[in-house]
């Protein structure tokens, strides 16, 4: 496939009325070149697996557009920092309509950062190589990880000034996602008291995504409960897996349980609870520990958004769920990360020793985890020496070693260390998108180097994988790369 004719293009959301989206053309950088190309993830929908030229590098750049369905910018809005804004929307990002993958799953087409619209507000519709980088990034780790998220076709820079703190160099990410619907799409008709269209959207999100949900005596209420599950999955891997998304308002959380709109996030170096990766998040409300309260916080106004559509007690019997939900997926994720088949009793409290002890030691996150998981060909010596309170260490350690000894699988047959090593390893991973790395890559870019960022976007679609070549990535952060703050601006 080397052209746009030869595209399978469609749109669903255009059918929708026009109170849904407004049609915006593309306002087209200058001298658009690309960055990145996704291959791997491109071949899943019959693209090329080099970067497209002509035609199609001309849409997917926003300078052609197909002649059936014009380009959108979705209307809707959200409670930023527990405040309600009405007046949200693609204010730089258009839907430019969806293309099916293999499985025949359609992802919308959304390229971010293709000018004005009139859910602009102040800004001018425009991305930036660096936000534009980490997002590419750090969508693709994630999907490397194996968490729920958005991912991206690939990107392109320009010649093409734009305004932040500094002038900086405009860009175009691709995204893709199998909806970008959000809670803020329930919330914008809800508060506009625009009762028809909620109804469309609720059945629409129904029919496209989850249709067993007709089955169900009470519809809306079967699709409330699933997108409450689906969020408490995708927190549980983020608390899991040690991500911070640095700002959690209503319009960035996907009803898929996807992860959404890569901002200000960060992952754990030391493990710190109440890690800040926002710089504009005065007052903690986005902190890594407070991501579970947040989460039901959102379920909470969607379920005010959907009240006309869901009796009360339904909303609030499935909200009630979201702690137990969340607990169950973490603890599942948590098991895997400590190589724990069995459930016993006391393993709450080992859970929660540890985090103590790394909390109190600063001790690296990801490091720790992947050490663990080589006890089977490795001296434990190795895990106690990443603590200054050694002693501590080793008789958690021993604690920890002890209750493996009590493992055994399925058939009652004891599980060897070298099993629940391998085991471990696949869901420990050597490799993440720590903030200093994607920042060296930024730079390079900028130069016009983009070595760097092939390399990381290389690496992280493996995150388990040894790869000794790449060894040098799973050193530990510098001081100066440790807790970075990141700013909103993009």
């Amino acid at each position: 496939m080397s052209s746009l004719s030869s595209l399978s293009l469609s749109s669903r959301f255009f059918d929708l009325p026009i109170a849904f989206y407004t049609q915006v053309t593309p306002q087209p950088l200058n001298n658009t070149r690309w960055v990145a190309w996704n291959h791997d993830f491109a071949s899943q929908f019959s693209l090329p697996a080099l970067p497209p030229e002509g035609d199609l590098k001309h849409f997917f750049a926003g300078e052609l557009i197909s002649e059936t369905f014009p380009s959108l910018a979705m209307k809707y809005a959200g409670h930023q920092f527990g405040v309600y804004n009405p007046e949200l929307g693609d204010g730089r990002g258009l839907l430019l309509g969806e293309l099916a993958n293999s499985d025949g799953t359609l992802f919308d087409v959304h390229l971010k950062g293709a000018g004005l619209t009139p859910y602009s507000r102040m800004g001018d519709g425009r991305a930036v190589l660096r936000s534009t980088i980490r997002e590419y990034l750090c969508s693709e780790a994630m999907a490397g990880l194996g968490i729920p998220t958005t991912r991206a076709l690939g990107m392109l820079t320009s010649d093409t000034p734009v305004y932040r703190e500094r002038v900086e160099q405009g860009a175009l990410l691709i995204r893709m996602s199998e909806s970008h619907i959000r809670f803020g799409h329930f919330e914008h008709f809800f508060y506009t008291n625009q009762m028809a269209e909620l109804k469309l959207l609720a059945d629409k999100v129904i029919e496209w995504y989850w249709p067993q949900c007709l089955q169900d005596d009470k519809p809306y209420a079967a699709m409330f409960e699933t997108i409450v599950d689906k969020t408490a999955n995708m927190i549980a891997y983020w608390q899991a897996y040690g991500f911070a998304h640095g700002v959690m308002n209503t319009d960035n959380m996907s009803i898929l349980g996807q992860t959404f709109d890569y901002g200000p996030f960060g992952f754990l170096d030391d493990y710190e609870p109440g890690y800040i990766c926002n710089h504009s998040d005065y007052q903690g409300r986005y902190a890594f520990d407070q991501q579970p309260r947040i989460a039901l916080w959102n379920l909470s106004a969607l379920a005010h958004a959907l009240s006309p559509l869901v009796e009360r007690p339904d909303l609030e019997a499935i909200l009630a769920q979201f702690e137990a939900k969340l607990g169950v997926y973490f603890s599942q994720f948590m098991r895997s990360k400590l190589g724990l088949h069995c459930k016993l009793d006391q393993d709450s409290q080992l859970f929660q020793a540890m985090f103590e002890l790394l909390h109190q030691n600063h001790v690296d996150y990801t490091r720790f985890m992947r050490e663990l998981s080589n006890l089977d060909h490795a001296d434990p010596q190795v895990v106690v020496d990443l603590f200054i309170d050694r002693e501590a260490a080793k008789a958690w350690l021993d604690l920890y070693l002890a209750r493996c000894e009590c493992e055994v699988d399925d058939d009652a047959a004891p599980i060897s260390a070298e099993t629940r090593c391998a085991s471990m390893r696949a869901a420990n991973p050597k490799y993440i998108l720590r903030n200093y790395l994607a920042q060296q890559a930024i730079e390079k870019a900028e130069q016009g180097d983009f070595s760097e960022v092939e390399a990381l976007a290389a690496l992280l679609k493996t995150p388990y994988d040894e790869q000794p070549e790449m060894e040098h990535y799973a050193n530990l952060p510098p001081e100066w790369g440790k807790k970075m703050e990141i700013s909103c601006s993009s």
